[in-house]
Parts: C-alpha cells; structure tokens; sequence
C-alpha cells in the first residue's frame, strides 16, 4: 500500500512482516552454510535495529543449527563516527580466532560498518563477513553485505525504515518501509 506524504514523495510497506521473518530466516541458513564448520560463530549487532536483527537471526541459527552463538553490541555515533569510540559490551579476547558476523539493519554508504569494524581489526579474527536486512546500493565505503536479506534499487532522498518491533504511540507496524 502506497501513500503521499507532505513532501510528495511516494511511501510504503516494502515488506510485511512475514516477509521479515522469510528473509531472517534464509538469512540465518546463509550464515550457517557459510560457517558449518566452525563450533561457535560471533553475532555482532550495531545498536539499535542492528542489535534487534542479531537477536533474530541468533534465535533462527539455534533452531537450524548446532553452532554455539554468541551475540555483542557494538555502539558507535552514527552521525559522527569519525569522533566517537566504538564499544564493545564484551572484551576482545571473546573474539580471537573466530568467525564473525557483522550486523546491521539498512547497507546505505557502509559507512557505519566500515567504522564498526575498528575492533575487530585490533584482535587476530578468523573471519569477518557483514549481514544486512536491506541493502540499498549507494556504497561510498569498500564494504559491501555477504549476506543481505533484499538488495534495493532506491534514489538517493529515499529513505528506508526498518521497524523489528511494535511500536504502539505512534501506530507503525513491524516492517520495511520506503519514505
């Protein structure tokens, strides 16, 4: 369903939520496909809708496989990456010598990703691979998604919501919307 807003740009559901959980769920047997062979894998969400999509595809890789997950936060300003610190809420010690997942809801420029990273590049990791829900293409960074749930085409002043839980004051519902 599409609709007006005030500035005449058109918006709508792109997906449902069960096309959410479609996507999370092939998501998550990409992931293990990827990763069968290791024992445990680490699922780093950046905060926010990052760290909501980890803990759904976490729930989905412990349905479909026997990895052993473990899940962080990574916290960063997305406005001012360049200034802020990026936290972990683990030590780095936790990561050594395995495979991670980077995770966030919506691939823009990459440059949240690309600043996410800064940790992991400071421990010796077996390997890095970058997961998104949505993927909209205007890289400016050197990253792209591994593993990206829809890859869209979108203009430059769109934007993309992406709500992965119901929000009851201002009525949205679960879903991917284009603004």
């Amino acid at each position: 369903m599409q609709s007006e807003n005030k500035s005449n740009q058109v918006t709508g559901q792109i997906l449902t939520a069960e096309q959410i959980k479609q996507k999370i769920r092939r998501l998550a047997f990409e992931i293990y496909e990827e990763n069968f062979e290791e024992k445990t894998i680490i699922l780093a969400g950046i905060e926010g809708m990052g760290m909501i999509l980890t803990k759904l595809l976490a729930e989905e890789l412990e349905k479909i496989s026997p990895l052993e997950i473990t899940q962080i936060c990574v916290r960063l300003d997305k406005l001012q990456p360049t200034q802020s610190e990026v936290v972990l809420d683990c030590e780095p010690s936790i990561f050594e010598n395995k495979s991670i997942v980077l995770i966030d809801d919506v691939l823009n420029t990459g440059r949240t990703l690309a600043y996410s990273l800064r940790p992991f590049l400071k421990v010796r990791i077996k390997e890095l691979h970058t997961a998104v829900l949505i993927d909209r293409g205007h890289h400016s960074f050197p990253i792209a998604a591994d593993f990206a749930g829809l890859r869209l085409s979108t203009t430059l002043q769109e934007r993309i919501e992406v709500i992965l839980y119901n929000e009851k004051d201002n009525g949205k519902k679960y879903g991917v919307y284009l603004h």
